[in-house]
């Protein structure tokens, strides 16, 4: 009998999406590591939560902008893991950490669109890179991108566009990964109420009532619609899911 308890990483776990992936995580039987880039407090609940179900976590702070910090991330996560269960290793890897970015083509600054591929490309690239040796094999990787990657809507270029280059870049993962039987897919949320992007899409009326109405099921998301995806994809049962991209949107702008 495998007794082996799995262990996944999610970045940005303290709140939003990456903290209900994490809670669905644990729930399906995972231990669970999450980052956070500054609200330690946020972090540490989540964890405390995590512990509530009987799995062990932990928190490491990461800037996922911050690619030079990632060798000694890496370190800190491989230590601790050494220490707590015998070896190095991880079996899933959720690039989840993110931030918006809303403005017109004609507004967008060299420093914002840096940025955005920073965070949401050469970060994902390069942290995946980094733990690949540390990934077992037969693990996976999930990438969150974002309906916006298919259809466009004003102010959303860059964001959209570069979530667009990760859906790629996951396609080439499952590729090159697949000797050592490591799946990776995409996840893509529809609009979220979330405190992302300041809270846009849950506090403000008019984007929250147009999301609704061009979503098929009539509502704006929530994260509790979008973690379960994700914790599947940390399953036994998503084995044989690899390069797919799944929308978790309601049926928005079909």
């Amino acid at each position: 009998m495998n007794t082996k308890t799995n262990i996944a990483l999610v970045t940005g776990g303290s709140r939003g999406l990456g903290k209900n992936s994490a809670l669905k995580i644990a729930q399906k039987g995972l231990d669970v590591i999450i980052t956070y880039r500054s609200n330690r407090e946020e972090a540490e609940a989540v964890v405390n939560e995590i512990k509530s179900m009987g799995r062990n976590a932990i928190a490491f702070q990461l800037d996922t902008k911050d690619i030079k910090s990632f060798d000694a991330f890496v370190k800190d996560v491989t230590s601790h893991l050494q220490e707590s269960t015998g070896g190095t290793h991880i079996d899933y890897l959720i690039n989840n950490a993110g931030t918006a970015l809303y403005s017109p083509i004609t507004e967008v600054t060299e420093e914002e669109l840096d940025d955005v591929v920073d965070i949401h490309f050469k970060g994902v690239f390069f942290l995946t890179q980094k733990l690949l040796p540390f990934i077992n094999d037969g693990g996976g990787i999930i990438n969150v991108s974002s309906g916006l990657a298919r259809f466009a809507t004003p102010g959303s270029s860059i964001y959209g566009s570069i979530k667009a280059g990760v859906e790629m870049l996951t396609k080439y993962m499952a590729k090159e990964l697949g000797s050592r039987k490591i799946k990776a897919n995409v996840v893509a949320p529809g609009a979220i109420e979330t405190d992302f992007g300041g809270g846009r899409v849950r506090d403000n009326e008019e984007v929250n009532a147009m999301v609704a109405g061009a979503t098929a099921l009539g509502r704006v998301g929530l994260p509790d619609d979008i973690g379960g995806v994700v914790a599947f994809l940390c399953t036994e049962d998503a084995r044989w899911i690899n390069g797919q991209r799944i929308e978790v949107s309601g049926g928005m702008f079909l």
